[in-house]
């Protein structure tokens, strides 16, 4: 394999797992500070009534993005299992058949959505003031789906193979000209939200373009030959029985957060707002903890795939460490920094005393979800993603309802509606770890003997 590549398979795990991770790491962390970016620009200099369009269809973005990343994460375990076990047939048929898959789908999502986005923000209740540059700014956003599915694809792959520093190189690359083409089409030409929205959507094309160009230049199994016409049916198959019930579960989460974002807003406004000062930090922490668990289902993949029952466990549990050990830390970290990290998003101390109430909770809460995440993300990687994702319904989803309906409705706190995540997290994470120890034992002991 060229330097790029990495064999998953063989070598030290602890190290190998840290510098696949860590590429990963500042990939989800520069996304999330290119979307800040874009709301920071629009607030600054178009005002409040811009600024609440754009952040009235985060929710909506969360959820199609989500679903692209679903499905995308079929492509990662189906793609590293192949590579695991040298099955080179299958790899060229996976990466040809999943191209076509996730830029249908890219496709799919940006017609319905675009179609479909006043209905949908009026369903939302979205502010009459908001809902006309609310609907420009999603319908431009959503033209960049297709892109966003591509770049997605590429991702998956490479990580596949070990590689996860040049999509990282991408990334950048393109987060810099979104910031640019922000301040350039908003500042200079004034175009509020549709500035902001071209920007986004040029930089999302061009880090697909970036990755595609890549994947069709290799020597490598998994390189695209646009006169390869590896479409499987089987394969097809298998991308969605592990696509849709991770994309499914990407969106049963965003619906269930609607209930608690509703729990919130019956408290007073100094509430809300420091909540949602504080939820920032969310993004932060999450995402540069999902390295781990696209490193977990990669590694597991490929070592399944090459037969090595010892590193799949071992995959898991060094996986589950470290994202538990970057929880706690991150987590603790924000809490000991908590007056300059909330002061970033507002000046009134009383917002902030508020914001301080949800990181007293969040800090150590954080660490919880490395035990959740990570089972689910070692099932993928041995091919299982139905019964994980009904346990993270139940758990995750209908357990926070009930929930608010019940301990919330009691206590009628802010600290009560704080504990449901710890709570939803830790009883998900018994069911998820239960249940992947069964099928590992089940799927080893089948397919490794």
């Amino acid at each position: 394999m060229k330097s790029y590549e990495m064999d998953l398979s063989t070598g030290s795990l602890w190290k190998k797992m840290l510098v696949f991770s860590v590429p990963l790491m500042f990939s989800n962390i520069l996304q999330v500070v290119f979307n800040m970016s874009d709301v920071a620009v629009v607030g600054k200099f178009s005002g409040p009534i811009a600024l609440g369009a754009v952040g009235s269809t985060s929710i909506l973005i969360t959820l199609f993005t989500g679903l692209l990343i679903g499905l995308a994460s079929g492509v990662n375990a189906l793609t590293a299992l192949y590579i695991g076990s040298k099955d080179t047939e299958n790899i060229r048929k996976t990466v040809h058949t999943s191209a076509i898959l996730c830029f249908g789908a890219g496709v799919l999502i940006a017609i319905l959505g675009i179609a479909l986005s006043e209905v949908i923000l009026t369903i939302m209740n979205t502010k009459p003031e908001l809902i006309g540059d609310a609907v420009i700014y999603l319908r431009i956003y959503l033209l960049g789906m297709p892109a966003l599915a591509l770049y997605n694809f590429g991702n998956a792959v490479l990580s596949a193979a070990g590689d996860t520093k040049r999509p990282l190189y991408y990334l950048s690359f393109a987060g810099i000209i979104n910031v640019i083409l922000n301040l350039f089409f908003v500042i200079v030409f004034h175009l509020g939200v549709v500035g902001v929205a071209v920007a986004s959507i040029i930089a999302q094309y061009i880090s697909a373009i970036l990755i595609l160009k890549l994947l069709l230049h290799t020597e490598e199994d998994f390189g695209l030959r646009l006169n390869n016409n590896d479409i499987s049916r089987d394969i097809m198959s298998k991308l969605l029985k592990i696509g849709i019930p991770t994309a499914f579960q990407y969106s049963i989460f965003a619906i269930a957060n609607l209930f608690v974002q509703t729990s919130v807003n019956s408290f007073d406004h100094v509430i809300v707002e420091g909540n949602s000062a504080a939820a920032n930090a969310d993004p932060l922490v999450y995402d540069m903890m999902a390295a781990f668990y696209t490193a977990c289902t990669s590694f597991i993949a490929q070592n399944y795939g090459a037969g090595k029952k010892d590193r799949i466990l071992k995959s898991y549990l060094i996986a589950t460490l470290y994202s538990f050990l970057l929880g706690l830390t991150l987590g603790v970290g924000l809490y000991v920094l908590r007056y300059p990290f909330l002061s970033l998003f507002t000046n009134d101390n009383s917002v902030v005393e508020a914001g301080i109430m949800r990181l007293s909770i969040m800090a150590l809460s954080y660490a919880i979800s490395a035990f959740m995440d990570c089972t689910i993300a070692a099932s993928r990687g041995l091919g299982q993603t139905i019964i994980p994702t009904i346990i993270v319904i139940m758990g995750s989803c209908i357990f926070r309802v009930a929930w608010i309906y019940t301990v919330f409705a009691y206590f009628g706190t802010i600290q009560s509606l704080y504990l449901l995540y710890a709570a939803s997290w830790s009883i998900t994470a018994v069911a998820e770890i239960i249940y992947f120890v069964w099928i590992y034992r089940k799927t080893t002991k089948l397919n490794l003997q």
